[in-house]
């Protein structure tokens, strides 16, 4: 498994992001070919070589006009469908900007229709969000996990005027992330760096058992007295699973979380739920069971790896009205398997393909990618399943 680690110091920002990508290997010349491709008038990345504090890194320059319109969302989609992007970029960007007009949505009032994007809806900062699109789906990671996001303290001037940070757009796309103290008075993370790693990151916390085959290093804008302002890409191979063995099975010692719940709303509990996949479990799941004196309730079950059980068993203690959380060692025997992506006539489809101990493989599309291209055609989602195991035979 491809693992993309995002190591955040400093904070966390469009142009660090693209850097970071390019200096991991992502060609500039496909991510600056992408956002020319939007139209915007002398729109073009070029990268620059820079030193932070002693530590050489890439810094992206976005070259544009500049402009004096404030875009809706439906505009910036617009320019996203124009642009010659593949399905999954397109639709890795847009969700970014929904995210983004979510959160203004919230600190304003008003509608995600009705917002108008500031500092995110101009042209560099729509060449940061699609170009991270790009580059991470060239980039081709199986999982993508990011540090603690520190957001730096003081006040910053926005379009809405003098603010604390984080700003609250940032404040609001940070929602369950976990931040990391930090007292440099900068604003560390922007509104476009948190949306990125909001719709990108599978899950959040230290540097995963992997092998690292590349590192990158992305320079932001400002240079800080404190610490270089910079982040790190590790790119590499999870080393988390054993080899397949004789049986052409993976064994892995896991951890089964369990918890009996008969006084919880169902709410909480779908919260709970939201909020341990986010943590990154393998498995969450709810049993219908009858507890004491017949009284209808549910086990909710969390599989996870032994450096996710504090965090998990914290979100089920904290999350639910239970008063204990119960725990063994359980062994998995899984199938070997890998990321692929096979074209179909609706365009292309992600999936994973596992190998059988016959040897025989069997593919299973990713739900995400089919109803992706079911939205776009205006086909059933089954067809596009049907178009993707065609294609994969």
């Amino acid at each position: 498994m491809k693992i993309a680690y995002l190591d955040c110091p400093s904070g966390i920002s469009g142009d660090m992001t693209l850097g970071a990508l390019v200096d991991a290997g992502v060609p500039i010349e496909s991510l600056s070919a992408a956002v020319e491709s939007l139209g915007l008038p002398e729109l073009r990345l070029e990268a620059r070589s820079v030193v932070k504090k002693g530590i050489r890194a890439t810094h992206i320059v976005v070259h544009y006009a500049h402009e004096h319109v404030h875009r809706h969302l439906s505009d910036i989609e617009t320019l996203i469908d124009a642009g010659e992007l593949t399905d999954r970029q397109k639709s890795l960007a847009k969700n970014i900007f929904r995210r983004v007009a979510q959160a203004e949505a919230k600190v304003h009032g008003t509608t995600i229709e009705k917002v108008h994007f500031h500092e995110v809806g101009a042209a560099d900062s729509i060449a940061d969000i699609v170009g991270a699109a790009v580059g991470f789906d060239l980039l081709g990671a199986d999982r993508v996990v990011c540090s603690p996001i520190p957001t730096g303290h003081g006040f910053v001037k926005i379009a809405h005027g003098r603010i604390s940070i984080p700003a609250p757009a940032t404040a609001e796309l940070l929602m369950r992330i976990p931040l990391a103290a930090c007292d440099i008075q900068a604003e560390l993370t922007t509104p476009t760096g948190a949306a990125i790693v909001a719709e990108l990151a599978d899950e959040f916390g230290p540097v995963p058992a992997m092998r690292i085959e590349a590192i990158g290093c992305g320079a932001g804008t400002r240079d800080l007295h404190e610490q270089a302002n910079v982040v790190r890409l590790l790119v590499g191979q999870s080393t988390e699973t054993n080899a397949p063995g004789s049986d052409g099975l993976i064994h892995e010692r896991l951890w089964q979380l369990e918890t009996n719940l008969d006084d919880c709303p169902g709410e909480q509990i779908g919260w709970a739920i939201e909020r341990l996949w986010q943590a990154g479990v393998l498995d969450v799941y709810t049993t219908p069971v009858a507890m004491k004196k017949q009284r209808p309730a549910v086990v909710l079950t969390v599989l996870c790896r032994e450096e996710q059980v504090e965090t998990a068993r914290g979100i089920m203690l904290r999350e639910t009205s239970t008063l204990g959380v119960r725990g063994v060692q359980v062994d998995r025997w899984s199938l070997p398997r890998e990321a692929i992506e096979v074209q179909t006539s609706f365009g292309p489809v992600q999936g994973k393909v596992a190998t059988l101990p016959d040897g025989n493989r069997r593919f299973t599309p990713e739900y995400e990618s089919c109803r992706a291209l079911a939205e776009s055609s205006g086909v059933p989602i089954a067809r596009v399943y049907e178009a993707a195991v065609g294609a994969f035979q």
